[in-house]
């Protein structure tokens, strides 16, 4: 594949092979459960959440750690209950990306609103690309979703292992989206911030070691950020605007957009770490329970540091 190539689904007889029978048996299943009422899918999301926390214990021991290590000022009782939360939004999550790829707009508009719609307007408007920064809730599919019926953009994506997952993901992921790039394509990225697109990107998990410096991120000092931010914004000279995707009561979704960021140090790595990670923090705290506590966040320490997970690495 060319480095500069758009990804686009293509069906092939290969995807109908016996081995990917499970899969299609599954993304029907998964079609034919979002189109019930929402009050049915949402019990549905509750119900798998709370069983995956009895099941997946070493996901549920990452998302408490996850925890502590960001907000140990709050109580034990405080933190359970945001951990309650959160598998909740995992199981609700599974049935949230079936709503954003398989949903109409129509029905979905029904169920959603943005705010702060305008800060993309005015950008657009401009000609300046937009780099925007979609923080890892467990709602993103569904907000990228929505707030692409109104703002379609350049997606940046990795592939999926499972073919026929990858066909279905990036024909759900292009009804909000121009094209999709390759989250190793930089050149492709920095192309359409100077065309004046609008680029989703999400630097909020821990990649590595490899191009990634350490800045604070909540109570934990030294966490392993990507300078991919940095890099694009500096070649691409895109406005800055993060937004949130929230899980509001009586099954509303809201897309709230944040203004466009200002000020970020371009000529520090560490800097603009820092800064972006201040960013980041803000739009968690907006809804906490709905963010991925489940990744380890955490995982990739100083050399000479102590692991915060058992598996976690070292930086060279």
């Amino acid at each position: 594949m060319s480095q500069n190539q758009e990804i686009r689904p293509v069906f092939t007889k290969h995807l109908l092979h016996p081995r990917y029978w499970l899969t299609w048996l599954g993304i029907g299943f998964l079609y034919l459960l979002v189109l019930l009422p929402y009050p049915i899918i949402y019990q549905l999301g509750k119900s798998l959440g709370l069983l995956s926390m009895k099941l997946i214990g070493k996901r549920k021991e990452t998302a408490k750690q996850n925890l502590k290590l960001c907000f140990p000022d709050k109580s034990q009782q405080e933190r359970d209950a945001l951990l309650r939360d959160n598998f909740i939004s995992t199981g609700l999550a599974i049935f949230e990306t079936g709503m954003a790829w398989f949903w109409s707009d129509r029905r979905l508009a029904k169920h959603s609103s943005i705010v702060g719609d305008d800060y993309i307007t005015k950008v657009q408007q401009s000609g300046q690309g937009v780099l925007l920064i979609g923080i890892h809730f467990l709602t993103l599919e569904l907000g990228a979703r929505i707030l692409g019926m109104s703002h379609p953009g350049v997606g940046v994506y990795r592939p999926n292992d499972n073919l026929v997952m990858d066909y279905v993901q990036l024909k759900g992921r292009l009804k909000s989206n121009k094209y999709m790039l390759d989250r190793y394509n930089t050149k492709g990225m920095i192309r359409a911030l100077k065309n004046g697109e609008l680029l989703w990107y999400a630097p909020d998990h821990d990649y590595g070691p490899k191009n990634s410096v350490f800045a604070p991120l909540f109570s934990v000092e030294k966490a392993a950020t990507t300078i991919g931010t940095r890099i694009l914004v500096k070649l691409g000279q895109p406005a800055i605007i993060p937004f949130t995707p929230k899980r509001e009561k009586k099954g509303h979704y809201i897309v709230d957009v944040t203004p466009v960021l200002e000020g970020y140090p371009i000529d520090d790595d560490v800097l603009a770490a820092a800064f972006m990670n201040k960013a980041i923090e803000h739009e968690i705290l907006k809804a906490p329970e709905q963010y991925m506590w489940l990744h380890r966040r955490f995982k990739t320490r100083p050399k000479g540091e102590a692991p915060l997970y058992t598996d976690s690495v070292q930086s060279d």
